[in-house]
């Protein structure tokens, strides 16, 4: 899809100085989508181009956007990182029984 926008003159300060209008569009687009749920995080990530989901994290935080989480997303997370804690808790315990 194409856009064009016209930006009177007479409003200067739209976009930063030093960003590409066209991107500064793009950008507003999809954290107004994500914001109001008609764009998923993977659907930010394909449009602005970003190579990973943290890039989108990144780019939501910049922007002061909260991510979407249910309860079962933090739950998921929660166990995720107590299990990888778990894990390098006892590699750690078994180096340094090794180095005894």
């Amino acid at each position: 899809m194409h856009i064009a926008l016209d930006i009177p003159d007479n409003i200067p300060n739209v976009v930063a100085p030093n960003q590409d209008p066209a991107r500064a569009a793009l950008e507003a687009m999809a954290l107004e989508g994500y914001r109001s749920e008609r764009l998923s995080e993977y659907d930010v990530q394909q449009l602005l181009g970003f190579e990973s989901r943290f890039d989108v994290h990144g780019f939501l935080k910049e922007h002061g956007t909260y991510m979407h989480m249910t309860m079962e997303d933090i739950e998921r997370d929660t166990e995720t990182a107590l299990s990888v804690a778990l894990k390098t808790r006892a590699e750690m315990e078994a180096t340094r029984e090794l180095r005894g």
